[in-house]
């Protein structure tokens, strides 16, 4: 299932989505599916100029820039946002990295959480009222299977004593997004607010360009002249594919009573302790989620009491 076709029947006139990460692979695909529906959508992007280029020909889009390692750019533009629209219906924490070699942000923390985990937290936090505001939002955060990797190490989340590995950073950062989701939708319910966290599936996109041959082939990612192998029975897809799921917890109606959950193929995944597919208990364990808002509450100085 594509994106545009989860989105076909859906009506979303008069909403407000935010998407980040939204003018390539899957955020773009993102994009295109909620403003085929009617929705405004906002996309804060690392590179504006670039953005609104691959975003050209979308109706309903507007760029604004917004750099998520670095706290003041949050700040920023969540301030702009929040002084000319009133609410958020639908929120979209798609930006990322994957398995880059190590650097930290100006705060000190290893890149990966700090783009893919950190920086979402704090402009969900700094977005809040906006969320509160529109009565019935939602929020979904982009996870990953790598998060069956490695857990969240609560004694060196920043590897300042362990060695890095680039692919432990990278999963790391998507068990604490599926766990962000878990402590958000526990803050949210009473607000009307419900957060989602998705497995996309393996989507070769200009982001993992950089990654080795080699390592492409140990997934059997690419075929032999280059091209994205796509088998979505396989979990291989294509970015609109991917989307899908996304679409799928931002608009369905199946899950208006549902939340903090973790979704795969448009539908709530199984918990697995062995199997590919998926999540791990410790990926949407409520005590370890409170323990990682409580650890990133006192990172941020930002908070959310629970209601």
């Amino acid at each position: 299932m594509l994106a545009m076709e989860v989105a076909r029947d859906v009506d979303l006139t008069g909403r407000i989505a935010v998407v980040t990460g939204g003018s390539s692979g899957l955020g773009l695909e993102t994009v295109r599916a909620l403003a085929s529906s009617g929705a405004s959508v906002h996309v804060p992007a690392l590179d504006p100029v670039a953005a609104r280029t691959a975003l050209s020909g979308i109706e309903n889009v507007d760029v604004c820039a917004l750099d998520l390692a670095e706290e003041a750019s949050g700040k920023a533009f969540a301030h702009a946002f929040l002084d000319g629209h009133g609410r958020i219906d639908i929120l979209v924490l798609n930006a990322g990295i994957m398995a880059q070699p190590l650097f930290r942000d100006t705060r000190g923390h290893e890149g990966h959480f700090s783009i893919n985990f950190l920086g979402h937290y704090q402009l969900t936090m700094l977005l809040w009222p906006a969320l509160v505001a529109a009565g019935t939002s939602r929020v979904i955060v982009m996870s990953s299977r790598a998060h069956q990797m490695s857990d969240v190490d609560f004694e060196d989340i920043d590897f300042d004593r362990r060695p890095y590995n680039k692919w432990i950073a990278y999963a790391q950062s998507k068990t604490a997004n599926a766990l962000f989701a878990v402590a958000l939708d526990r803050r949210g319910q009473a607000n009307g607010i419900r957060a989602f966290s998705v497995h996309p599936g393996m989507i070769v996109t200009p982001g993992i360009r950089h990654l080795s041959r080699a390592e492409f082939d140990a997934v059997g990612a690419l075929e032999p002249d280059g091209s994205p192998v796509i088998d979505p029975a396989a979990d291989k897809k294509t970015p609109g594919q991917g989307a899908a799921t996304t679409v799928w917890c931002a608009t369905s109606p199946l899950l208006n009573s549902l939340g903090g959950v973790y979704c795969e193929n448009c539908d709530i995944a199984s918990v697995e302790t062995e199997s590919p597919f998926g999540v791990r208990p410790y990926a949407i364990d409520p005590a370890r989620a409170e323990r990682l808002w409580r650890r990133t509450a006192m990172m941020t100085g930002l908070d959310i009491e629970i209601n």
